[in-house]
């Protein structure tokens, strides 16, 4: 697991909602993914446009289709 305080949590709140370890493990993948893209911006201090950007470069500079994602 990550020294994130925040990962944690989000991994804690999944495996209590019973989701598969699996699908937490990419859950995970995808917001790291998302943290560092912008800089390890912490979550909370982003929105939609951070959102609407990473999505983006998902599609443009990755080759993940829009229904991936």
């Amino acid at each position: 697991m990550s020294n994130s305080p925040f990962l944690t949590l989000i991994s804690d709140t999944m495996f209590e909602r019973r989701y598969a370890k699996r699908t937490i493990e990419t859950y995970l993948i995808w917001i790291k993914g998302f943290i560092y893209f912008h800089h390890k911006k912490h979550p909370a201090h982003m929105g939609d446009t951070e959102v609407e950007a990473y999505l983006n470069h998902l599609v443009i500079n990755k080759n993940v289709a829009a229904s991936e994602i």
